[in-house]
């Protein structure tokens, strides 16, 4: 192949743009492909145009992860970070170098076509991935407040900013640039879409708190506003500067395109999914059939005058969210579209960013003017009419600030206008410069603000051990598998529930967040309980626990909820049902599950992290569940047992008394035998008042009723107790112990927590659940004294209380839930 001449293949030029001059390109088809297959190592890859490509994909991504390595501890979000790293590789910093600067051989003029190109793909899948994750019935559980809030939010920016524009038009002549690009200014500066907002709450792990779910429903009200807003200008723009017969096809065409999408794309996808039921993932076929269809929405889009952004956006929002369909595309598509190609296109905004042209300049100041008078609208909109709905002043602070922050939406926008000429190269920097600054000071002040683990300091203390046995027991049961099941079952039927012990069952399924924007915290209502032979492992979760309170009919009472939620949020789940339930305990299922042999066949890390948060904010009593029930076979009622044979391993602590509390209760239990083995100390001489007390009576009730054991065992250090426990293998069926022994006890001198697998579990825990002992094991923590600084117990308790009985008409159902303000976004069925 002959050598082609890289000057005489490229000619680069400039041209009067609407704006300032730009540049233009003419290229000739041998620098389009890679011209130098089989030629001779050593030739310059920048020569061709794919090879300059890959180099600018694999620059992006790596770049941008480096800055956003510096951005994260300061709460920054990765839009944020691809910006910033687009802005320093742009004409601001590294692209203001010479011709021979490594920047202008990476990012030649004759390269960008394809990168834009590329980005615009994995936009607009990145936007078909959003509309997915939006759930349409949400509108349904809008309340009148979220609605004031979402409405006065949208409004007042437009009516500072418009009485602005109205004083300072009639004081100065504005140029034609400014009259231009202040409309657009105003609309974006009111606007919150619901999928940068539900990505923020996310990112600080509050998408499932009362204030996430709140500014999750304001975001949607913002939506109707902004779609409303845009239908009405863009109809009045046609019959304005088009013919009457324009507007009608115009209009005409874009309702047969969103009759299309309704009506035939949308029963198409939902049967190929139902054809592919039967099966855990998605066919190829089938997903290649669908990415095919969100081509031709974006293409279609662009043919009747809309940006192919938004014909795949609006096909996301037609079909379900969630599994199956929503859950398996998001997982298909969300690597390559939002991990890879994305940060292509936010890095491309600030490529074209020059921050040096946007400053000074009596144009910019107005700029700047009416874009800071958009976030301060908007801040006000949000605070004032939260404050007079009742919210703290604090959380109404901290919601103003979430609903300021910008994202990938407003950012697209910001190109699309540029690159239609509505704005120029000032006015864009300037946008984007006020959105990085706004949500970066944003973010951390939010999560500095509102903690959620406030709302979750019990008001009093919740324990097993200050509960009178008479006292009816609350258990907030949490299940993440159907396995969790028989051994939970087991543990809540020696929990010796009777007449003058009843027990009230909260049972909480927990799901992770796939497929979906917002978080889901719904109750089951009794009619869906029913077992069909099709029934998920949810139903069967629901049918178990059911036939279990029949056996136990006037004994126990449950009721279920599910929680569907991101991870790393999902103990504001946990815990606002713990509070709201006022539960004495709260059951966890430990992260490792074992196999049949005995041993573990699968650990989830993220169930560990749950966890971890809950036992630190619980407002009450924690027990950790470590399920070794699938060795002994399913459940089966205790009273078809000769014996339920459960261990309680009693050193000294506030947690051990909570397990002995437990313990205590289960003793009372016909079919339940149970062993309290008492570790003492060689050199112990004090005496512990309280401990001696309860182990006095219990000596007492065990001599009487004559089924239970009283032991003690002494030893010398943490290596005898080691030893004494593995000594038991084969002797119980649940061994209870407390999670937390002084660091200083003589029962655990000599064993290192550096050596620790589980430290959550606590020294003689984490002995027990990395044994290979067959025995289930419950570790117990006590909730701890001290929860709510003095002073604040009353303010928080009047201000929520005082929020919730205002608004909880809205939103109740004739659930037992506690009066506060959660009552306003806790979604929950019809």
């Amino acid at each position: 192949m002959a050598s082609i001449n890289k000057e005489a293949s490229m000619t680069v030029g400039a041209v009067t743009g609407p704006f300032s001059k730009e540049g233009m390109v003419c290229q000739y088809p041998p620098m389009m492909i890679p011209s130098n297959v089989g030629v001779r190592f050593g030739n310059n890859p920048f020569d061709s145009i794919f090879p300059t490509f890959l180099a600018q994909i694999v620059f992006i991504f790596w770049f941008t992860r480096i800055v956003y390595t510096f951005l994260k501890p300061l709460r920054q979000s990765i839009l944020s970070a691809q910006v910033v790293a687009g802005i320093i590789m742009g004409p601001t910093i590294l692209g203001r170098c010479t011709s021979q600067h490594p920047m202008q051989k990476l990012f030649p003029m004759t390269g960008k076509v394809v990168l834009q190109t590329a980005a615009n793909v994995g936009f607009n899948l990145h936007l078909f991935l959003l509309g997915i994750r939006m759930d349409a019935s949400m509108l349904k559980k809008v309340g009148g407040s979220a609605a004031l809030i979402g409405t006065m939010g949208y409004a007042m920016p437009f009516t500072f900013a418009g009485l602005t524009y109205y004083t300072v038009s009639h004081v100065m002549t504005l140029d034609r640039t400014i009259t231009t690009s202040i409309p657009f200014i105003i609309a974006i500066g009111s606007i919150s879409t619901f999928p940068v907002i539900t990505s923020h709450l996310a990112d600080l792990q509050i998408l499932n708190s009362e204030l996430g779910r709140l500014a999750t429903y304001i975001s949607i009200i913002g939506d109707l506003w902004s779609f409303g807003t845009i239908l009405t200008t863009t109809a009045l723009g046609l019959i304005e500067h088009g013919s009457k017969w324009m507007s009608f096809w115009a209009l005409f065409w874009i309702t047969i395109f969103v009759t299309t999408i309704i009506f035939i794309f949308r029963p198409f996808i939902i049967w190929l999914t139902k054809s592919n039921s039967q099966e855990e993932t998605m066919r190829e076929t089938h997903f290649i059939i669908v990415l095919v269809i969100v081509m031709a929405c974006g293409f279609s889009a662009e043919v009747i005058g809309l940006h192919a952004a938004f014909g795949s956006f609006l096909l996301g929002v037609a079909l379900p969210d969630g599994p199956p369909l929503g859950s398996a595309l998001v997982q298909k598509l969300d690597t390559i579209a939002t991990g890879l190609l994305l940060p292509v296109f936010i890095a491309i905004s600030g490529l074209q960013t020059d921050l040096l042209s946007a400053a000074g300049g009596h144009s910019s100041a107005i700029t700047e003017l009416f874009i800071v008078l958009g976030y301060i609208g908007k801040f006000m909109g949000t605070l004032l009419p939260a404050l007079f709905c009742g919210l703290p002043y604090w959380e109404a602070v901290t919601l103003a600030l979430i609903m300021c922050c910008k994202g990938v939406i407003e950012v697209a926008a910001y190109i699309m206008w540029k690159d239609a000429g509505i704005i120029d190269d000032q006015v864009f920097a300037l946008l984007l410069v006020t959105m990085l600054i706004v949500s970066g000071v944003a973010r951390p002040m939010v999560a500095h603000l509102y903690d959620p683990a406030k709302r979750y300091m019990a008001y009093g203390r919740r324990t097993m051990l200050e509960s009178h046995n008479s006292i009816q027991l609350r258990i907030l049961i949490c299940v993440h598998q159907e396995d969790n099941v028989p051994t939970i079952l087991s543990l809540l039927d020696a929990s010796n529930s009777t007449r003058l012990t009843p027990i009230s069952i909260f049972v909480l399924h927990l799901m992770e967040l796939t497929g979906s924007a917002a978080a889901v915290l719904v109750p089951h209502l009794r009619t869906q309980s029913q077992s069909t032979p099709n029934a998920t492992g949810a139903e069967h979760t629901v049918s178990a626990f059911r036939q279990f309170e029949q056996q136990h009919q006037g004994n126990v009472a449950v009721q279920h909820f599910t929680a569907i939620a991101p991870y790393a949020s999902m103990h504001n789940d946990i815990c606002s049902i713990a509070q709201d339930k006022r539960t004495t305990i709260v059951i966890l299922p430990f992260h490792k599950r074992w196999a049949i042999d005995g041993r573990v066949g699968l650990s989830n890390p993220s169930i560990r992290t749950v966890n971890i948060k809950v036992i630190k904010k619980a407002p009450c009593s924690v027990g950790v569940l470590i399920d070794r029930g699938q060795i002994g076979g399913k459940w089966s009622s205790l009273t078809s047992r000769s014996s339920y044979r459960v261990g309680l391993l009693f050193f000294s602590g506030a947690d051990d008394l909570e397990a002995f509390a437990y313990g205590r209760r289960m003793a009372q239990h016909p079919h339940v035998n149970l062993t309290v083995i008492r570790f003492l100390h060689e050199c112990q001489t004090h005496e512990k008042k309280l401990e001696d007390e309860l182990i006095c009576e219990y000596r007492a009730n065990a001599l009487m009723m004559g089924k239970n054991r009283y032991k003690e065992k002494i030893v010398g250090d943490g290596v005898e107790t080691t030893q004494a426990i593995h000594a038991m293998e084969g002797d119980f069926d649940l061994v209870i112990v407390g999670r937390y022994h002084e660091p200083n006890s003589p029962f655990i001198r000599g064993l290192s927590t550096e050596w620790c697998e589980c430290p959550e579990l606590g020294l003689i825990g984490d002995i027990l659940a990395s044994s290979d002992s067959q025995f289930s094991v419950l570790v117990v923590q006590q909730q701890p004294d001290g929860s709510v600084p003095p002073g604040m117990l009353s303010t928080v308790t009047s201000k929520n209380k005082s929020f919730g009985s205002k608004l909880a008409s809205e939103f109740s159902d004739g659930e037992d839930f506690t009066p506060d303000y959660s009552k306003l976004v806790l979604e929950v069925g019809e």
